[in-house]
């Protein structure tokens, strides 16, 4: 065993006593969950059985956690920096956890538009915080006014725009998949402009 496997194997085995502790759970109750004996998980937890996948599959499941969440080791990319879309005032950070999700903030300085006709409907969810000012979210023929620290969540399939409201505004969204690749192909991304 190398020096790297062997500190993978501490953290998994600190992450599952740190996950049942969480849980506040006791080894026998984690015991009566996994049909696993509680010898077995003091000693898997001790470092003294080794760990087997199937036992490592069962305590995943039981912990409410994956596999790959238990071995995934710390990598040196925690700070992540943004891509900068000059153009359209826009800043975009992937969540690595989870690729299809993206963090984008952007200033607004024009009212959505009035025209129903120029709002965009696509797949999946968007949600956003005002970090400053007033947005308004249109969606279909509802007007929402949403303030600084406010947040906003909502199907992206309903016609939608974003825009600010008397003066600036700068927004924080998360965009599932789905409405990212929208956004990519509407080029609606820019100030005034649909979301």
């Amino acid at each position: 065993m190398t020096r790297e496997d062997g500190d993978v194997d501490g953290l998994v085995r600190k992450r599952l006593r740190a996950l049942r502790v969480a849980q506040g759970w006791s080894l026998e109750e984690l015991a009566e969950r996994t049909h696993l004996s509680q010898s077995t998980l003091s000693r898997i937890e001790n470092g003294q059985r080794r760990l087997a996948l199937d036992s490592l599959v069962t305590l995943a499941r039981a912990l409410d956690t994956t596999l790959d969440q238990l071995v995934e080791t710390a990598s040196d990319d925690v700070v992540i920096s943004p891509m900068v879309d000059g153009a359209h005032g826009l800043m975009r950070w992937p969540i690595k956890a989870d690729p299809g999700m993206t963090v984008m903030r952007q200033r607004l300085t024009e009212p959505p538009p009035d025209n129903p006709a120029r709002m965009r409907a696509h797949p999946g969810r968007e949600w956003l915080v005002v970090l400053s000012g007033t947005a308004v979210l249109m969606l279909g023929h509802r007007r929402f006014r949403v303030g600084t620290n406010q947040a906003a969540e909502f199907p992206t399939m309903l016609p939608h725009a974003i825009g600010a409201e008397g003066g600036p505004c700068e927004i924080l969204g998360i965009f599932d998949r789905d409405a990212r690749r929208g956004h990519h192909r509407g080029g609606g991304e820019a100030e005034g402009t649909p979301s």
